[in-house]
């Protein structure tokens, strides 16, 4: 196991003109599960091959353990890989696909025997071993690419989206066995993820990217109660965050006409971020007009607007939904975003019935 250290890394392509990641600064404890997440195209697959050096690095410099690694091949760096795409060798069982690269390393057959019996009492591939991958099922075949890793027994794990090609059931025990093998085995692991429920459920801390850059790094409660920007709150939470054009005046934050909460600042315009999970169906409140209702068993999310602008809320009533509702916000719950650059304000909003005491 050891810590991993990037300082200011960056990837640059087309002679240094186009920037695929820049600016990255992220220290990782030992045992410590990073989850990077961000849409496709933010960097982070770029950022995790250029950990594996499976990419050069164009400017910073990468250590895993007391070791700058920046020149050094995959095979020298102690990491092992989890792919996408299981990566097995379709002619070999499962035992020689998880003991292939111990022997490449010239281990002893004991030390083999018994590191991949260990491995497949952890991920229960037992009943497995002498099979081959094409008669397995895909959740198996990710168990086997977990294995071949764990066998290593390396500094680091990197996982690059492995549930990607599963089916939502499957993703959803597939990282609890992640999560809970993590913790049994204590290594540090970076992962990446552009679905952002299997990165809270995951991550003791996210690392959240956009265009290459990280716009916020958190445990992931502190990233859904704060987020930092526009951006990370629109990505993380599900339903995400409605976001809306509101104004300030005289240190009020009002909404199509409708005073919310006292912040104490403005006056101006502001972006107001409402979690639809922090809203409720009231006799008063904001007058929302009624589009669509999602049925989801336990709850439903209602999908309607206010003053023209689109809002959900959740709620766990069953009674019927009329076209136009009230809808009650919790001050305490308000995110402000300055209108311009996208940033969080921090405030301490007050409810309006306590400025008439």
């Amino acid at each position: 196991m050891a810590h991993l250290s990037l300082k200011n890394v960056g990837k640059t392509y087309a002679g240094g003109t186009q920037a695929a990641v820049s600016g990255i600064d992220i220290e990782i404890a030992d045992g410590e599960f990073i989850v990077l997440v961000g849409p496709s195209g933010c960097g982070k697959s770029t950022l995790l091959r250029m950990v594996a050096g499976l990419e050069t690095i164009s400017t910073g410099e990468i250590r895993i353990g007391e070791r700058v690694v920046n020149t050094l091949d995959p095979a020298e760096r102690d990491i092992a890989m989890v792919f996408q795409n299981y990566a097995l060798y379709p002619h070999m069982s499962v035992r020689d696909n998880m003991a292939y690269g111990l022997k490449n390393r010239g281990q002893s057959k004991p030390v083999i025997a018994e590191r991949v019996a260990e491995a497949a009492r952890m991920l229960e591939l037992g009943p497995y071993l002498d099979r081959k991958p094409r008669a397995l099922s895909g959740g198996q075949r990710q168990r086997v690419a977990m294995g071949r890793a764990i066998v290593r027994q390396p500094a680091a794990f990197l996982f690059d989206e492995p549930l990607s090609n599963l089916d939502a059931k499957l993703r959803v025990s597939m990282r609890m066995e992640i999560r809970k093998l993590q913790k049994r085995l204590g290594t540090t692991s970076l992962y990446v993820t552009h679905d952002q429920l299997e990165a809270m459920t995951l991550a003791d801390r996210l690392v959240v990217l956009n265009g290459g850059r990280i716009e916020q790094i958190g445990a992931p409660l502190e990233v859904y109660r704060k987020p930092a920007s526009t951006f990370v709150a629109s990505f993380i939470g599900a339903p995400a965050m409605s976001l809306l054009d509101a104004r300030i005046e005289g240190g009020t934050v009002t909404l199509d006409g409708h005073a919310l909460a006292h912040v104490g600042q403005g006056p101006g315009p502001v972006t107001l971020g409402l979690r639809a999970e922090d809203l409720r169906l009231a006799r008063s409140g904001l007058p929302m007009a009624v589009e669509h209702v999602e049925e989801l068993g336990a709850q439903r999310i209602i999908h309607g607007t206010v003053g023209g602008q689109p809002l959900a809320v959740v709620d766990t009533q069953e009674t019927a939904v009329a076209d136009h509702v009230h809808v009650a916000v919790d001050p305490a719950r308000l995110h402000l975003f300055d209108t311009r650059t996208g940033t969080r304000i921090e405030t301490q909003p007050h409810p309006m019935r306590e400025l008439a005491l």
